[in-house]
């Protein structure tokens, strides 16, 4: 076996897999998290060929993100998964670790040291059930480079710490995603097209009427009918509202942190 830097290759195939277990990503998302920290990437080989992945992407000098712990169904309980997994969690230093786990592996996580600070839940629709609002608080306008410093002070209110990186290339409109933002400055969304659908954030707004708007105005872009909304679980008022619009919620997952 052995232990490496994923290569952006190695990258797509991590991807490729997520695809099969259900997560849906995003068509371009990689591109985000690779331009924040290329070296956040790690594989497990044997005989040249990929058996597990895990990335701990290094946002800021104190905070990191692990997600994409994926391990071929062939080649697990080998102890492939762990060694990759510690591996990687050396790339964070003295950082603090976040992560969303699925909620019957949070007994593992928290052997790693990760303590449950909330939950996710992931709501999906349709697009056209998403109401056509009148816009009640500012005009929604395309967000340009010349946003960037104002959606970078909206999403470190939001998360506590900055995704400078990422969210420079997150937010760059393409054909596949598109970022709206409210004139006034009091939020902003981005829809991205998925292997199915579409998925919208971040979603930073004051209220539920206001996420709606920048849902609608989002979406309405992307010319996708499946929309994905992955809601904090303390955000009772949204997610009543996508209820009320025959929104479902699927899985949940549990935020767990190292450290801060």
């Amino acid at each position: 076996m052995i232990l490496r830097n994923a290569t952006r290759d190695d990258l797509d195939i991590a991807l490729d897999w997520a695809a099969t277990e259900g997560w849906n990503p995003g068509l371009e998302d990689a591109a985000a998290f690779w331009a924040a920290d290329p070296q956040g990437f790690f594989v497990a080989k044997v005989a040249n060929r990929p058996v597990a992945f895990v990335s701990v992407v290094n946002h800021s000098a104190d905070q990191a993100f692990l997600g994409l712990y994926l391990c071929d169904p062939a080649w697990r309980g080998k102890g492939i998964g762990m060694a990759v997994w510690t591996h990687a969690m050396s790339h964070a230093g003295a950082r603090s670790i976040g992560l969303d786990g699925v909620a019957a592996q949070q007994a593992n996580y928290a052997k790693s040291g990760f303590v449950r600070v909330g939950g996710t839940q992931r709501w999906e629709g349709q697009v056209s059930a998403v109401p056509h609002l009148g816009i009640r608080q500012a005009v929604i306008r395309q967000a340009g480079p010349e946003d960037l410093a104002l959606l970078q002070a909206l999403d470190t209110a939001a998360n506590g710490y900055r995704r400078e990186g990422f969210l420079k290339t997150w937010i760059n409109a393409t054909p596949t995603r598109h970022t709206v933002v409210f004139a006034d400055g009091s939020g902003f969304a981005t829809a991205r097209r998925c292997r199915t659908g579409i998925k919208i954030g971040p979603l930073v707004a004051p209220d539920a009427d206001a996420s709606l708007q920048l849902v609608q105005a989002a979406s309405g872009q992307t010319k996708a009918d499946k929309i994905t909304l992955d809601l904090p679980e303390t955000n009772t008022n949204l997610a009543g509202r996508l209820a009320d619009l025959g929104f479902t919620m699927g899985f949940t997952t549990a935020r767990m942190v190292r450290g801060d």
